[in-house]
Order: structure tokens, then C-alpha cells, then sequence
């Protein structure tokens, strides 16, 4: 079976950095596209970045600049580096993969960890 975990959500303060890690195990990884999605209280869920088989990147307009995604194919690891936080990136953040990009890009990929939370407050 598919699993995937994700891992180093907590509190961090305004300006801070934070990494954040999904292992996934029931798959042939580099075969995947993998990607974040975040969601915050009251609100849809959202795209953050996406990362296809080749390492090629796209990510959100509110996140250019400040987050950077990355896989590590050897470890089976998808990986969110996030830097300048801002209150507005409190959110429970959501690894995803497919073996297409296209359907990763809209949100409609295959399988879902159960994400980890992420506060930025002071």
C-alpha cells in the first residue's frame, strides 16, 4: 500500500524557517510526481509547489521567492524548505503524489498524507 508521512510542522515565529519532509513508502518514487498543498482554517485547500519525476518546479505566486520544493530520490523524500514565514502560511500542510504532473498541478492526484500543521505566530 501507498503511504505517505509528512513531518516537521510546529510554531515558528514571523521571518523564521521551517523544513518540512514527507517519506513515502509503496512506490516506485522517481516514477512520481509529488507536490504541496496547504490548507488553513476556514479556508480551500490550495496549491503550494509541485516537483515532477525530472525535478522540474512550479509554485504559487504567494510562496515565489520564499519556499523552495525538492525530492531526494535515493531516501524516497519529498521535501518544503519555507524561509520569511508569515502569519498567512499558518496552515496544515499536505504531501501528494501521481504518477501524472497534470493532476497534481490541479489538486486531483492519486494519494494524500495527512498533513502537518504549520503556525507562524509571534
Amino acid at each position: 500500500q501507498v503511504q505517505l508521512v509528512e513531518s516537521g510542522g510546529g510554531l515558528v515565529q514571523p521571518g523564521g524557517s521551517l523544513r518540512l519532509s514527507c517519506a513515502a513508502s509503496g512506490l516506485t518514487f522517481g516514477s512520481y510526481a509529488m507536490g504541496w498543498y496547504r490548507q488553513a482554517p476556514g479556508k480551500e485547500r490550495e496549491l503550494v509547489a509541485v516537483i515532477s519525476s525530472g525535478g522540474s518546479t512550479y509554485a504559487a505566486d504567494s510562496v515565489k521567492g520564499r519556499f523552495t520544493i525538492s525530492r531526494d530520490n535515493a531516501k524516497n523524500t519529498l521535501t518544503l524548505q519555507m524561509g520569511s514565514l508569515k502569519p498567512e502560511d499558518t496552515a496544515v500542510y499536505y504531501c501528494t503524489a501521481d504518477r501524472l504532473w497534470s493532476k497534481v498541478r490541479v489538486g486531483k492526484s492519486d494519494y494524500w498524507g495527512q498533513g502537518t500543521r504549520v503556525t507562524v505566530s509571534s
